[in-house]
C-alpha cells in the first residue's frame, strides 16, 4: 500500500576488536587499511551485503592479496562472537550486528568514503491480514521518539527529529 511506505533507518559497516586488545584508529582510509593489514586475523560474513562488499572493497583498496590468507568467512549470525572468544582479532559486519556482542569494543564505522549503507524501509502489504495493526506498527517505528532507540541499536535514523 503505497501510502504506508516509510524509510526508517540506514545501517553502515564497522569493525570490532576483543575487549582489552589494541584499538587502532580506523577513521581515515589509511588508518582503516593499516588496521586490517596489521591484524593477525579477520572475520567477515560469508553471505550478505557486508561480506560481499568487504571482499570487493579490499580489491579496490589493493590489499586483498595481503589479507586473504588471514580472513575467515564466518557463518550467518554475529561474527563478532569469534572476536569476543579471542579466536579472531577483527570482526567486520553491519554495525547493529556488532554492537550487542559482549566482550568486544566497537572501533567505529568504516570511513565515510569507504562506507556502504543499507536502507531499511517498511510498508503494509496489500495482502496483509491485519493492515490496521501493521500501519500502527509502522507509525510507532516512524514516530520521532523512535530515533533514540534506532540510534542505540546502531542504526542511523532517517526520521524527522522530535520537536
Amino acid at each position: 500500500m503505497p501510502e504506508t511506505q516509510a524509510v526508517l533507518a540506514s545501517s553502515g559497516l564497522g569493525l570490532v576488536v576483543r575487549r582489552g586488545a589494541p584499538q587502532p584508529d580506523i577513521s581515515t582510509e589509511e588508518g582503516f587499511k593499516q588496521a586490517l593489514l596489521g591484524a593477525k586475523s579477520i572475520i567477515r560474513s560469508t553471505e550478505g551485503t557486508s561480506g560481499l562488499y568487504f571482499e570487493s572493497l579490499m580489491e579496490r583498496l589493493g590489499i586483498a592479496d595481503a589479507i586473504r590468507a588471514k580472513t575467515t568467512l564466518g557463518p550467518s549470525g554475529r561474527v563478532a562472537e569469534f572476536v569476543a572468544r579471542g579466536e579472531i582479532a577483527i570482526g567486520v559486519q553491519q554495525i547493529p550486528e556488532l554492537l550487542p556482542v559482549e566482550g568486544t569494543v566497537f572501533l567505529g564505522p568504516f570511513p565515510r568514503e569507504l562506507q556502504l549503507n543499507t536502507v531499511f524501509a517498511a510498508g503494509v502489504s496489500i495482502h496483509s491480514q491485519n493492515p490496521e495493526a501493521a500501519k500502527r506498527f509502522i507509525d510507532t517505528l516512524t514516530d520521532p521518539a523512535s530515533r533514540a532507540v534506532l540510534k542505540a541499536k546502531g542504526l542511523e535514523p532517517m526520521l524527522p527529529a522530535a520537536p
